[in-house]
């Protein structure tokens, strides 16, 4: 059994229902995230447009972060799910940086790394994942790789051509999969932010590091 996940990116409509589920099954803490949807505006007024993309752990089959752990915190269980031990994490962080996606982070209350586990407790209990329960569109699709008659096998075969991981070139080889995403949903480097902006609005001075002196 090899567990993965595929979001269809034309699906998604940008709720954020699965951040929210995400949050209270796993009881995230408000300064992190498990799963967050990303947004990026493209285009140019009258034509643009909004995508949105949900990111989350990739439970990659080469992951850094369980062979950088040195107290095997991060393992894998069975099913192919990267789990975290927070008994046994020391809160060394080296996962936080050996991860290419982002997504582990360290507890500020128990100050020990955490991530998606795509809900290892829901899934031992023949139960989806709390964000696939969620999610009003199913965009979601979460099931066994191995299995040829899963739904998520199913909608990859049927878009082939159309399969894409994120940061492929880092060889982790992502249980993650989008469908129907572009360029911009996945390469955070296909965007483009116009010199003097930021999120909000446009910036006038910029701070120096640490404020003036």
């Amino acid at each position: 059994m090899q567990l993965g996940f595929l979001v269809d990116l034309h699906l998604c409509m940008g709720c954020k229902g699965c951040e929210i589920a995400c949050k209270v099954e796993n009881e995230v803490p408000l300064s992190t995230w498990r799963l967050r949807v990303k947004y990026v505006d493209v285009g140019t007024f009258p034509e643009t447009k909004r995508t949105f993309t949900p990111l989350r752990c990739n439970h990659c089959e080469n992951a850094p972060c369980e062979r950088i752990c040195p107290v095997s915190a991060l393992h894998y269980l069975d099913n192919g799910i990267v789990n975290i031990d927070k008994e046994r994490c020391i809160g060394c962080a080296g996962c936080v940086m050996a991860c290419p996606y982002g997504a582990i982070y360290i507890d500020p209350q128990t100050q020990t790394a955490d991530k998606c586990t795509y809900c290892a407790h829901r899934v031992a209990s023949s139960m989806m994942p709390a964000c696939v329960v969620a999610c009003p569109v199913q965009a979601n699709i979460f099931g066994d790789l191995d299995d040829p008659t899963s739904n998520i096998s199913k909608y990859i075969q049927a878009n082939q051509s159309n399969v894409q991981v994120r940061k492929p070139e880092k060889g982790t080889n992502p249980h993650h999969y989008y469908v129907n995403g572009g360029n911009v949903s996945l390469n955070p480097l296909a965007s483009f932010r116009p010199e003097g902006h930021d999120l909000f609005g446009k910036i006038t001075s910029k701070m120096p590091v640490g404020g003036h002196h």
